[in-house]
């Protein structure tokens, strides 16, 4: 058997998550079945598995690729190309993200092997968070738990209306709204409100 080179297996191996990503939003987890992995991919089980142990560490090597991803954009260049990125995405990533908090939700022993992987997403971003309120970009009245938290709902309901089929915000006007909400110059002035 000819050995193939290094670039050779890059390119299977992006094949393979390609089509497991067309499957995985097509069908779901569960019906994403051999078969159909082998019709979307275009190859057999043989060679899919012999780059990817199990259906699971296929559907892992997605979910790591795309939290690095989306936590190195925020990171390098800010919320506004997350909010860009995510109003121009591929349906397909969006329903497998939306696989991937469906199997985190219900599935224990997925959801500690997942937080196990992707630790450094979440700490990139916490940096970007605490640089941009010493810059005065992020309000200063409230936690930036707090902060990181309203962003991760925002970012949510744009995937879940994307995945949906509903039109494309206008990033523009997102971005707009955000910055009404946790913007830092203005709000650090407001005194904070306490509950009545």
């Amino acid at each position: 058997m000819p050995k193939i080179s290094e670039e050779q297996r890059e390119r299977r191996r992006e094949q393979i998550l390609a089509g497991a990503r067309r499957c995985f939003a097509a069908h779901g987890y569960e019906g994403a079945t051999v078969i159909r992995l082998e019709q979307e991919t275009g190859l057999s089980r043989g060679a899919i598995f012999n780059y990817f142990p199990s259906k699971e560490e296929i559907f892992l090597a997605l979910a790591d690729r795309d939290a690095d991803r989306l936590g190195r954009l925020w990171a390098d260049e800010g919320l506004a190309a997350v909010v860009h990125a995510l109003v121009e995405e591929d349906p397909d990533w969006l329903g497998t993200n939306l696989e991937l908090v469906r199997r985190m939700r219900t599935d224990e022993s997925f959801r500690t092997r997942w937080k196990q992987r992707a630790p450094e997403a979440e700490e990139r971003i916490k940096t970007r968070l605490e640089d941009a309120r010493a810059a005065g970009e992020v309000r200063d009245d409230v936690p930036l738990e707090s902060v990181g938290m309203f962003v991760g709902l925002l970012m949510d309901g744009l995937a879940l209306r994307r995945a949906a089929g509903f039109p494309s915000p206008e990033a523009g006007t997102i971005l707009e709204l955000v910055d009404s909400a946790i913007g830092g110059r203005a709000r650090s002035r407001t005194p904070r409100r306490t509950p009545a």
